[in-house]
């Protein structure tokens, strides 16, 4: 029989009430998951999860402050055959679980990522999103996949892998994903490529079946923090192109920036006057945003991410 441990990663207590929302969902799923709970360098909010959760094991990240190295802790901490990652403001549906250990009975299938449906403010609503963009908010975007099928890589917010093959890749690489709320990306993507790349014929599944619900704080509904995560973004590609390859790194981007990204606005601007202006503005300083930070990441990364980043990626995970 399959087992499985279910890893949620919090930093902030600002986050408490999701926090609780998505460590109570994945204790509902059905198959009755390991939980680990991982809390990154935030000495009072571990004290107040471990009280709220003794039943669980709630531990401190042990490794580098940031998203990679708690994911790596909860990877650690467990001898499960498979572990999921749920964000800590990510609320899992009840068969969340169960479509993705359907995916993994392939022995091809080494990972699979689900759907994460953004559950927006009520007092702005999607503000400038469009649906092509909502990547930006962490949430599935116009573009994927709208059945099951593989994929380069999959959304952090819902993801489950087999163990021995996030070991195999060496774990999540720090350096080049969130650390607290700057917008830094593309650890799992770079994860999944690394897979890819160490064992041949691994396939990385996409299934929209298992689904979360993703909540949206007002903060980031905002054309303030779309051009930022946007400018990150490229900072963060830039890092995963001198890692893995430029091949590797953009394959999907260039489909995305080609034809996913002018088809809608396009569409936009059609619409100018009933909202469409608004929204293709957002297009336009994302990509541009995105294109300035990718720059900057290859022109100064030696400088402002790489060196840390790979100080980082020599130590190796930890394992029982």
């Amino acid at each position: 029989m399959t087992t499985v441990a279910v890893v949620i990663c919090a930093y902030t207590q600002q986050r408490w009430g999701d926090l609780q929302d998505s460590v109570e969902s994945a204790k509902r799923q059905p198959e009755a998951p390991e939980v680990v709970v991982v809390i990154d360098h935030e000495p009072e909010l571990l004290a107040r999860a471990a009280a709220r959760w003794p039943e669980l094991r709630v531990v401190e990240n042990t490794e580098d402050r940031g998203l990679s190295g708690a994911r790596n802790t909860g990877v650690a901490l467990t001898e499960a055959d498979v572990v999921a990652f749920l964000d800590d403001d990510a609320t899992a549906d009840e068969d969340w679980l169960s479509h993705m250990l359907v995916a993994l009975e392939d022995p091809d299938v080494v990972g699979v990522g689900g759907r994460a449906t953004p559950s927006w403010p009520d007092a702005t609503g999607a503000g400038p999103y469009t649906d092509e963009l909502l990547w930006i908010v962490g949430c599935s975007y116009r573009g994927l996949p709208e059945t099951a099928g593989d994929v380069r890589n999959v959304i952090g917010s819902s993801m489950a892998f087999r163990r021995e093959a996030i070991l195999l890749a060496g774990g999540f690489r720090s350096g080049i994903g969130r650390v607290g709320n700057q917008p830094l990306g593309c650890e799992e993507t770079e994860m999944c490529i690394r897979i890819a790349q160490a064992r041949p014929g691994a396939r990385i599944r996409h299934e929209p079946r298992s689904n979360v619900s993703h909540r949206v704080s007002p903060d980031r509904v905002t054309m303030r923090y779309l051009r930022r995560r946007s400018y990150y973004e490229g900072i963060s590609k830039a890092v995963l192109s001198r890692r893995v390859g430029t091949g590797d790194s953009l394959s999907s981007e260039q489909t995305y920036l080609t034809k996913v990204l002018p088809g809608a606005l396009l569409r936009e601007l059609r619409r100018v006057g009933r909202g469409g202006g608004r929204h293709a503005v957002a297009i336009v300083v994302s990509v541009a945003s995105t294109v300035t930070g990718y720059a900057v990441g290859r022109l100064l990364g030696s400088v402002v991410v790489t060196a840390p980043a790979e100080r980082a990626a020599r130590r190796p995970v930890v394992t029982r």
